[in-house]
């Protein structure tokens, strides 16, 4: 389990492949494992695999144009009416990014590419995705991972710094 978090890796160039459906599963299955605030379980996945609309959401997201050769993309999002907290309260944030880790975790897991692309707080993205999914108001978008078959170019990388690792009280420069 430790390998798969220290070798995850943002994918942003995949093979154009199809993942299967029963992969796509598990990735949600794993998203929704993930704790929510007073175990609301408020966490909503919209997988999207239809060939009509990657292109859309595509053109409308800059930040997410990988997903035309990824071929399939997760939104992970937030019933705030069922919210510990709803909008006033930011634990719906850390539960949505929670879910969206175990579903990066997990793609990697299975040997799929993924990528965690910013939706919330950008008002244009969110208010894109809710039209184009009709998706109710009191539902609001985190994040659209791309999620496919990685080309295999990008290599993990350590990340570990000592220098950001502080005991008790010390180590503050």
């Amino acid at each position: 389990m430790i390998q798969t978090i220290l070798n995850r890796r943002s994918v942003r160039k995949f093979t154009g492949d199809r993942v299967k459906r029963e992969d796509l599963e598990t990735l949600v299955r794993a998203g929704m494992a993930a704790p929510t605030s007073r175990d609301t379980r408020h966490l909503h996945f919209i997988v999207i695999d239809d060939p009509l609309l990657i292109p859309k959401m595509a053109e409308n997201l800059a930040n997410a144009r990988m997903i035309l050769t990824a071929k399939h993309a997760i939104i992970v999002a937030c019933d705030t009416a069922v919210a510990y907290g709803g909008t006033e309260v930011g634990y719906w944030i850390q539960d949505t990014s929670a879910a969206a880790q175990n579903v990066l975790l997990a793609a990697h897991a299975l040997g799929l590419g993924a990528c965690w692309t910013v939706i919330y707080p950008r008002a244009e993205r969110v208010t894109f995705l809710i039209e184009l999914f009709k998706i109710p108001q009191n539902v609001i978008p985190l994040c659209v991972i791309a999620v496919g078959i990685s080309s295999g170019e990008e290599k993990p990388r350590d990340k570990y710094d000592p220098t950001h690792v502080h005991w008790n009280q010390g180590g503050w420069s």
